[in-house]
């Protein structure tokens, strides 16, 4: 079918609307300990309870897709991201924080597994890879912005009494003095609720899956989990959103507890600058990815990611501000190589698969609450020494994968090229 630019435009919208309400818990977890008085165990539940929401929904969602198309299935997405963003915005107590981010968890679920083929379609299937890594970098790009929104909004409520500004005067008027940062799940309200507008008032194109794209019967996802490649990449994207998020969610925190860092300030630079440069990374990966095999580049980038983060525990302040950033820059590749690797490894049930790959989400709910606990008992620094783990998982992938489908170099072309005219 024709491209659709204005339903691809919605896409990457969207993605950045995910990726903004997603990656925000970071620089708010010191502030969430100071408001509610927590430990590192109870505030590791907070991201525990949105991202096993993935769990609970990635499957499902893709069968709610099938039987009533994208457009109802994002429309409802939103309106639960609605629901929870505004009931915690009217009731801050830390038990509500845990069923509302639980609802969010489930909309950005239903959105994932919805925007992925309707991509394909509204931006041909010849522009998907480039499309996709397109949507990667928009993706980034929220999770950069995000933080310097929280630190604009905090700052600038404490003295609104000095300012003209009509979206602070009205929030300081329904946000707790004490608690600032809740004017953000305010702006999550009012952002949904602009989408639920948008996704109504858009005509959406008819998905067309081909056969093996198409959402299995739960007798097709029993099958898939009998064999041992499906639970090895699901294990690796478990690894690598856990990866992901045990360090954007406790960035500011280690550098306010080891190097008496201002979480609104220092903190929250540091995790946008994590999600910058893994927003910097995506292009330097576009380009190897041209001209060396993917799973060389999952080894490099993975023992890349390795040093920065034995620099990031041990280093200086000053050093541990770079270090963890380049961990966000050496990790920009690992979530597409690992995911392509995966469904280039299995000849059938692509949809199915990537349905179960999707699940695998749910890592960024039980590696930062590992390390929250671990925290509890140790210190926070030892509690991280679990992403030794699960970075050495993702580069153990790039030695014993063995996909069918290798990714075309440049190199490669102008072999095949010189084949044929032989």
């Amino acid at each position: 079918m024709k491209r659709n630019y204005l339903i691809v435009g919605l896409i990457f919208l969207i993605f950045f609307v995910i990726s903004f309400l997603t990656n925000i818990l970071g620089p708010l977890i010191p502030d969430i300990i100071h408001s509610f008085r927590l430990n590192l165990t109870l505030v590791a539940l907070l991201p525990f309870s949105f991202f096993i929401a993935y769990g609970v929904m990635s499957i499902p969602a893709g069968m709610l897709v099938e039987k009533y198309k994208e457009q109802p299935t994002m429309l409802a997405a939103f309106i639960v991201a609605f629901i929870g963003s505004l009931i915690f915005s009217l009731l801050p107590y830390y038990y509500v924080a845990i069923f509302s981010l639980f609802l969010i968890g489930i909309g950005m679920a239903m959105l994932q597994v919805a925007i992925n083929p309707l991509l394909r379609v509204a931006g041909g299937e010849g522009h998907f890879a480039f499309n996709s890594v397109l949507a990667q970098l928009i993706f980034s790009s929220a999770s950069f912005l995000s933080p310097h929104v929280y630190r604009y909004l905090v700052t600038n409520l404490k003295s609104v009494q000095n300012e003209k500004n009509f979206v602070l005067a009205v929030l300081s008027k329904i946000v707790p003095a004490r608690l600032p940062w809740i004017s953000l799940y305010w702006v999550f309200a009012l952002i949904t609720l602009l989408m639920v507008a948008i996704i109504f008032a858009s005509r959406f194109p008819e998905v067309a899956r081909k056969e093996d794209e198409k959402v299995g019967t739960w007798k097709t996802y029993k099958i898939l989990f009998k064999k041992k490649i499906v639970i090895l990449y699901f294990a690796g994207i478990f690894a690598y959103v856990g990866t992901e998020q045990g360090i954007a969610n406790w960035i500011s925190q280690f550098l306010s507890v080891y190097h008496n860092y201002d979480p609104q300030i220092v903190g929250a630079k540091a995790v946008s600058l994590f999600w910058g440069m893994l927003t910097a990374g995506c292009i330097l990966g576009l380009i190897l990815l041209k001209l060396v095999d993917s799973r060389k580049v999952l080894i490099g980038f993975s023992a890349s990611a390795i040093f920065w983060l034995t620099l990031a525990l041990f280093g200086s302040g000053q050093v541990v501000r770079i270090a963890f950033p380049m961990v966000g820059f050496s990790a920009s590749v690992m979530w597409s190589v690992v995911f392509s690797l995966a469904l280039n490894s299995v000849e059938k049930h692509h949809g199915s698969f990537s349905g179960i790959l999707c699940t695998a989400i749910i890592g960024g709910a039980i590696v930062p609450l590992i390390i929250g606990w671990l925290g509890d008992l140790f210190g926070l620094r030892t509690g991280m020494f679990f992403l030794y783990l699960t970075l050495g998982y993702i580069l153990s992938i790039g030695i014993w994968a063995n996909p069918i489908i290798s990714n075309v170099t440049i190199s490669q072309k102008k072999k095949k090229k010189l084949l044929e005219s032989v």
